[in-house]
């Protein structure tokens, strides 16, 4: 039996067409899901296609000048990233140069926004680079040239020593005979300039068929780098039969180690994957998900993943680590198993779409987080997920329960192989999306969305999470927000319907993920923000923005 409750995935494949007659709004909310794994996206065939629309052109906002456009500088704790104007910005991710801690560059999946002569406003999704060379003042967006593809998306972003940047991306080529868009490739541009100039992205593996159809949808890649021009990228390819039907989602990785001009040709590494609870074989036990590499101190690389541990009765999944070649990307150890994540059938209420969320919510949510590795000791690890073990839902109905989402944490002091029992950093509401790395002291940092500063549980902020000491996994606390975000009303993107007419215009998308990274001076931090009001026509509601704060 394959657990039917779905992973979640990128949203960013979303083309709008609003009328500014009468706002009219597409969304994934439409479309029927892909199985086991996968939101179906909403296309409106002919966006690209039809110049007709005011002489829209899609080459025009897939290679913009550079840069695109730089925001006013600011000494203010939260900086808006984003200087395009309306759009909308989720799943940050955001790397420090570490040859120049001034410069820093974050992405999200960015949509852009463009108001067309013939009464449209005309949406595209391409990840852009948010440069910054003073610390996060000042914010320049920079293009990457994506060619022949119609749409990006999961953008993922890693210096390597000597300071050369990496962006890796889905990358969607537009399908002319169904009207929507290709299984995604897996991208990755290099940058040797702290992110001014990027070059054409690299294919490092190809995707095949379209939504609905037989093929290959390579999904959430995530990547690092060491060295001069050393990198890893590491995926899922989901392997879709009939209709789409679900096959399989094992992990593979791609190395360079000439500065991403080349990659290694893909290898599987999620291995046997076979620590699943009453699985009654065949792939239930290789179903895996949202793969993070890391390097430790030595040069060793760690990749860790979600994947289902009981299909069938619980639903539930657990972490495991594998340990992988550097010279290669092919797996040499594990898979370890870190620990079992509250995350099943019972374990979450579930929003219009079938989709897990919290209290009073529609916007999708998951456990996933990701690994981190102690840069003063080789063999010390850390993965941070979040799950619903202190407070499940009672009851599937969002709007008719209450949740207590908590960060988990669990950590390895013999690189990998044995993982500490998973303790939850306990606060009020829900706490989700984490994002974990140590410092330079080998303390763990963790930022989150974090609704502990609303009593009602609503609204959130972005919080971090300090270790009080190396390995103590004890933390001492810090609000990073200077407002507070609300997705369970008044929300414009990703709102098209009202289940609860005390919550009107709820978001059902926030991203899958947040995003911070550590360097000498402290730490920084990439969220999805809605505090800034986003209008078309009469409509208006929170908007969705790149926001940046950074802490000692």
């Amino acid at each position: 039996m394959i657990k039917t409750r779905p992973y979640l995935v990128s949203s960013v494949i979303l083309m709008l067409l609003i009328s500014l007659a009468g706002v009219s709004r597409a969304s994934a909310e439409d479309e029927p899901d892909l199985p086991v794994t996968h939101q179906q996206f909403s296309f409106l065939h002919g966006v690209f296609a039809d110049s007709s629309q005011g002489g829209f052109n899609l080459g025009n906002y897939r290679s913009p000048s550079s840069p695109i456009c730089t925001t006013p500088t600011s000494s203010a704790a939260n900086v808006n990233t984003d200087c395009e104007g309306l759009g909308i910005h989720n799943e940050t991710a955001i790397a420090v140069n570490p040859t120049n801690s001034l410069n820093q560059i974050g992405s999200a999946n960015d949509y852009q926004v463009f108001f067309s002569s013939g009464g449209y406003a005309i949406v595209t999704v391409y990840s852009r680079a948010h440069v910054t060379f003073d610390g996060g003042q000042t914010w320049s967006e920079y293009p990457i040239h994506y060619n022949n593809y119609a749409a990006t998306g999961d953008p993922a972003l890693a210096f390597d020593a000597s300071g050369n940047a990496y962006l890796a991306t889905l990358g969607f080529v537009w399908s002319q005979n169904r009207g929507c868009c290709t299984n995604p490739d897996i991208l990755v541009a290099h940058s040797s300039d702290g992110g001014k100039n990027w070059t054409m992205p690299t294919r490092v593996a190809k995707g095949s068929g379209t939504f609905g159809s037989p093929g290959v949808l390579n999904d959430k890649e995530f990547l690092t780098a060491w060295g001069n021009g050393n990198a890893i990228v590491t995926w899922t390819p989901f392997n879709l039969g009939f209709k789409g039907g679900y096959i399989s989602s094992p992990i593979y990785a791609s190395v360079t180690h000439d500065g991403g001009n080349t990659w290694s040709k893909p290898n599987e590494i999620s291995g046997s994957a076979a620590f699943c609870i009453g699985a009654q074989g065949g792939n239930a036990c290789n179903q895996s998900q949202a793969s993070v590499p890391v390097v430790a101190a030595d040069g060793s690389i760690y990749v860790t993943f979600i994947n289902f541990a009981d299909p069938v009765t619980t639903g539930r999944d657990q972490y495991l680590v594998v340990k992988v070649d550097p010279n290669t990307g092919q797996r040499v150890a594990g898979p370890y198993n870190v620990g079992l994540v509250y995350d099943g059938f019972t374990d979450y209420p579930f929003n219009i779409d079938g989709r897990q969320t919290y209290q009073d919510s529609q916007f999708r949510s998951w456990a996933v987080g990701n690994m981190a590795a102690d840069p003063t000791n080789a063999a010390h690890l850390a993965v941070i997920w979040s799950d619903m073990r202190n407070g499940p839902a009672t009851d599937p109905d969002p709007y008719n329960t209450t949740t207590n989402s908590d960060v988990i944490v669990s950590q390895s002091l013999d690189g990998g192989a044995t993982w500490s029992a998973p303790i939850a950093i306990a606060a009020a509401g829900d706490q989700f999306m984490p994002w974990g790395a140590y410092d330079t002291n080998g303390k763990l940092r963790i930022g989150y969305f974090d609704r502990s500063y609303d009593p009602a549980n609503h609204k959130y902020g972005f919080t971090l999470a300090s270790e009080t000491s190396g390995g103590s996994l004890t933390f001492t606390f810090a609000q990073l927000t200077t407002a507070l975000s609300d997705p369970t009303e008044n929300n414009f993107w990703f709102s098209g319907r009202t289940p609860n007419p005390a919550f009107p215009n709820p978001t059902t998308f926030l991203g899958d993920y947040s995003g911070i990274a550590t360097y000498s001076g402290g730490v920084v931090a990439l969220w999805t923000d809605l505090r800034e009001t986003a209008c078309i026509n009469v409509f208006c509601g929170s908007g969705q923005d790149a926001f940046y704060g950074s802490h000692p």
